[in-house]
């Protein structure tokens, strides 16, 4: 966050005080920005903070709340690991085609290779939960839904 900050800072330097601009900088802001919502994701499943709806499990009975959670949790994963395969035949496809990012020339497979492996992350670390939860719920202890 903090290199897309200077980038962006830099360029707006070179355009309204140099009267000049780098043709580079905005397409390297937008894929740090990429990789950094999926690197996010990660680190939210990580702290286990994504959002849910506190409203929704409070309706349920308090004994089964942290089956809830874990389903939760399950779907989650299920969710990331479909994400993260479709990302990798994404990244095969753009392997095969070659194609570049139009002012950087890069390989447009490394852009599209941030969901891959922000969600395959994001799968370790909520199976990590997952496990985490059902230690918690197994030797008594609250959840933290």
């Amino acid at each position: 966050m903090s290199l897309m900050t200077i980038i962006i800072f830099i360029q707006v330097i070179m355009r309204y005080v140099m009267a000049n601009s780098l043709v580079w900088s905005e397409e390297l802001a937008r894929y740090l920005f990429i990789w950094l919502i999926y690197m996010g994701i990660s680190y939210g499943a990580k702290i286990m903070k994504h959002i849910k709806i506190e409203a929704a499990l409070g309706m349920f009975p308090k004994k089964i709340r942290p089956l809830v959670v874990i389903l939760g949790d399950v779907l989650f994963l299920g969710f990331s690991i479909f994400i993260a395969y479709t990302a990798f035949t994404v990244v095969q496809k753009q392997l095969v085609l070659g194609q570049t990012s139009p002012a950087m020339q890069m390989p447009m497979w490394v852009i599209y290779a941030a969901p891959m492996v922000g969600f395959s992350l994001t799968a370790i670390r909520q199976i990590q939960t997952i496990l985490f939860r059902v230690k918690e719920m197994n030797s008594g202890g609250e959840l933290d839904g």
